[in-house]
């Protein structure tokens, strides 16, 4: 793909979206045959089993959507590379799967796929390209980069279709991006990628019909990652740090809230919970919706600077990351006073007691728990009804680095 028209992009877009809508029932059929659901828990929010396999949706329609536009118009680069990142997210994505439906693996399993993966994208050539930084340490923060931003999105899986949204968000605007700068292999990655969410996100949305579980959150990090550093790829239009920060900037901003939180309170950061950004939106007195359509409004705002930066002098981006983290710290001091956790917390991270529905909290919120139905509207565990995709961690795994949690 040394070039493209233009009218391709919308093409590609409408493919990707067209067929990952379509085959949304078809994955809804076989998780209900074959008993592919996730199903309500002390930990989890929904009240009922949702079927699994939208991540599958998502890996299926991008690869199909890739492998049909290589045949067309093949990459100069030639397919090995690119079936090399495809086979890679794939990897992920089955050890999601796995994941989702033994019930929970290690985390520092999963950690261990996830840095294997990421080891491999540095091994095939794509890196950080810090300037000046020598051989190894561009080669360990590109790990860390594929692996922080793939937990990031995975993390923020955590309410009905935030993951799937924040990830379409940020593949249109590295779409921008690159299609500004003649990318156009990245440009027809981001906008096939932004289809394939955006098609399975109108079954994902509150109250989600399908989830999409680490399957389809690792697969959407693990892909977003890559194709950052692949912006980083060129010298001549190499582009620049905060441009590549700004894009999953929320996702970034919400992990670092969570770590943080759970470490203050003694908690272990690989336990989940609903100390998200989004949960403490909802104890402020936000309806889901509301929420999550409140969030996609902060990715809009940072993928538009993003496209905007890329554009512009190191004064403009340095003033603009300065603006991020002034307005990240500010936005952390109240979100991180929303009381989420239980009354007591032993130094293993477990709760020992239930946590206490505030009033105008709870206002306006009705539902059953996986107990029976609160009039607060809240289930035992302190978490309104309904609210994330996966919930939390299943009682015992341990889980939450990768979790969704």
């Amino acid at each position: 793909m040394s070039s493209l028209p233009y009218w391709a992009y919308p093409g590609m877009l409408v493919a990707s979206l067209l067929l990952s809508t379509m085959l949304v029932p078809v994955a809804v059929s076989v998780a209900l045959r074959f008993g592919f659901l996730d199903r309500p828990g002390p930990a989890k929010s929904h009240t009922e089993a949702v079927p699994y396999l939208g991540g599958a949706v998502i890996v299926v329609a991008f690869a199909v959507i890739v492998v049909v536009a290589v045949a067309v118009d093949p990459p100069p680069s030639g397919f090995p590379e690119l079936a090399g990142f495809l086979g890679l997210g794939a990897a992920l994505a089955v050890v999601g799967l796995v994941d989702d439906l033994a019930g929970g693996l290690s985390p520092w399993l999963r950690l261990a796929f996830e840095a294997a993966g990421a080891v491999a994208v540095w091994a095939l050539g794509d890196s950080a390209h810090l300037a000046g930084a020598p051989p190894a340490l561009n080669a360990v923060l590109s790990v860390v980069w594929v692996v922080g931003v793939t937990n990031a999105f995975n993390l923020l899986d955590n309410m009905d279709g935030l993951s799937a949204g924040t990830a379409t968000i940020a593949a249109l605007a590295i779409f921008g991006i690159a299609a500004l700068q003649h990318r156009y292999l990245v440009a027809a990655l981001a906008i096939a990628l932004a289809g394939c969410a955006a098609g399975f996100l109108r079954s994902n949305f509150h109250p989600a019909k399908i989830f999409m579980g680490d399957a389809g959150s690792l697969f959407l990090g693990f892909v977003l990652a890559v194709l950052m550093l692949k912006l980083r790829a060129n010298a001549p239009t190499r582009v620049p740090i905060a441009v590549i920060l700004a894009i999953p900037g929320l996702a970034l901003f919400d992990t670092a809230l969570v770590v943080v939180s759970r470490l203050a309170h003694r908690r272990s950061p690989f336990q989940g919970g609903q100390d998200h950004t989004s949960h403490r939106l909802v104890r402020l007195g936000l309806p889901v919706p509301v929420a999550v359509a409140a969030l996609y409004a902060v990715d809009t705002v940072l993928a538009g600077a993003a496209i905007g930066m890329s554009q512009l002098g190191d004064t403009v981006r340095i003033a603009g990351v300065a603006g991020f983290v002034v307005a990240g710290g500010l936005a952390a001091i109240p979100l991180a006073r929303v009381p989420v956790y239980a009354a007591g917390t032993d130094a293993g991270g477990k709760e020992s007691a239930p946590a206490e529905a505030k009033g105008d909290v709870v206002h306006g919120l009705a539902g059953a728990s996986s107990t029976g139905v609160l009039t607060t509207g809240f289930s035992p565990n302190g978490a309104p009804p309904h609210l994330a995709e996966d919930g939390g961690a299943s009682a015992g795994n341990g889980a939450g680095v990768a979790q969704g949690q």
